[in-house]
């Protein structure tokens, strides 16, 4: 049997997977302003649970990645969602402070597997020039989980209340392995399923270095971080991350203490930025496998993209200062900001593989997503203390992060390619 275009099933299963990932991550602040009162808590235990959501999810990004080095993508992914779908289901079961944050600690570890895990993916199935389209479906299923996670969780909260919301949506991860260990059988030079064209395709379309499907040397973290160009991914997710994770984390709370909105009403709202960033994922992988396609190089490609999508974010933030005095106002601006994030995003998170091969490039992409985590937990400390007001302070504040992450890859990165291991 040979199934044509078996890497866009892979990376589809994969953004499938993100979709149940942004729902599971999500219920809880949507849920918050109805099921907060049962349990006798607070916005401030709410930032502590935030907070140490954050602090798991970010020590889980750089567990998971050497994880995935170890045993693979297809076994690593079979880990990460069997464990956040059950700890998922485990929220059922919260009594208060101490029980919901023990879940969610075990949530954050488990699904920030997601992101490593696609990005040693997208290196074993996609060509270099097709990575970043690849690596934008991925980032497209983040967005369209928080699109579909707000009329969902609010429909199901309504009719089922927040205890069988949770065991719901943890039940419908563990479904997702079925699919996974049917497609994704073996590595591209073995898998059965894959036609001879489109397994020359992808070999053949991968840095010259790296025609052979093998894992190669694995670094240790002290030597993938003495290049310089390792520290572009680093600063740049440090600088870039909590802008995305603003409005993934605050959002549902801003519409509630800014507007008086109810569970239902956060539902109607809150989904309409994250489809500009779906829209803006796609764009971004486009508009980068355009320019290579035209004869630019990968660096070129990539760090116009990201300066782009650096000027949407950084105007857009501008315009929620300025312009942002109603809820639909706010909510189509923020479309905007998340459009422009989406859109840079996915090459920087392709850059790992771009530098580094086989068992190095999780590990990379593990640190980068561990560095920017703490980065928004910096923020999420920071957000009650200079918001009580307003939120203009936390606007500004992302805002001038904006440029300093687009400076660090060209700072630090002269040229996105294949490193020199000494």
């Amino acid at each position: 049997m040979k199934l044509k275009g078996l890497r866009w099933w892979i990376i589809g299963l994969i953004g499938l997977a993100t979709i149940i990932n942004y729902i599971d991550r999500s219920a809880l602040a949507i849920m918050w302003p109805g099921m907060s009162d049962e349990l006798g808590m607070d916005d401030l235990d709410y930032a502590i649970i935030l907070n140490v959501f954050m602090v798991a999810y970010a020590l889980g990004q750089s567990i998971s990645g050497k994880m995935y080095d170890k045993i693979g993508t297809k076994m690593g992914y079979v880990v990460s969602i069997f464990v956040w779908s059950l700890a998922s289901m485990l929220h059922a079961f919260s009594r208060g402070l101490l029980s919901l944050s023990f879940f969610r600690v075990l949530l954050g570890v488990s699904e920030a597997g997601n992101w490593p895990g696609a990005v040693k993916s997208n290196a074993e199935w996609f060509p270099v020039k097709e990575r970043a389209i690849g690596q934008g479906i991925f980032n497209a299923g983040a967005s369209m989980g928080s699109v579909v996670a707000p009329p969902l969780i609010a429909f199901l909260y309504i009719g089922f209340g927040w205890k069988t919301t949770f065991l719901i949506i943890g039940g419908v991860g563990m479904l997702w392995i079925i699919p996974w260990l049917i497609f994704n059988r073996k590595k591209p030079n073995e898998h059965p399923w894959l036609t001879e064209k489109e397994r020359k395709h992808i070999i053949s379309g991968r840095y010259a270095s790296r025609q052979e499907d093998h894992d190669g040397v694995e670094l240790s973290i002290k030597q993938i971080l003495s290049h310089k160009e390792s520290w572009a991914v680093l600063m740049s997710r440090f600088f870039l991350e909590p802008i995305w994770w603003l409005f993934v984390g605050w959002m549902p709370i801003y519409l509630s203490n800014t507007y008086g909105f109810d569970v239902k009403e956060i539902g109607m709202f809150a989904w309409v930025p994250f489809v500009g960033a779906a829209i803006g994922s796609l764009s971004g992988g486009l508009f980068t496998g355009k320019w290579i396609n035209k004869g630019l190089s990968v660096d070129v490609s990539r760090k116009r993209t990201i300066w782009i999508g650096g000027l949407m974010m950084f105007l857009g933030l501008i315009a929620t200062i300025l312009f942002a005095d109603t809820p639909t106002k706010f909510v189509i601006i923020v479309a905007f900001v998340l459009f422009g994030f989406q859109f840079a995003i996915s090459n920087i998170q392709t850059m790992p593989s771009d530098l580094f091969s086989g068992k190095s490039v999780g590990t990379l992409a593990g640190l980068g997503g561990t560095v920017g985590i703490f980065s928004v937990i910096i923020m999420n400390f920071l957000i009650p203390v200079i918001t009580k007001t307003s939120y203009t302070p936390a606007f500004v504040l992302i805002a001038v992060m904006v440029p300093l992450g687009v400076f660090s890859v060209y700072k630090f990165c002269k040229e996105i390619g294949p490193v020199e291991n000494n």
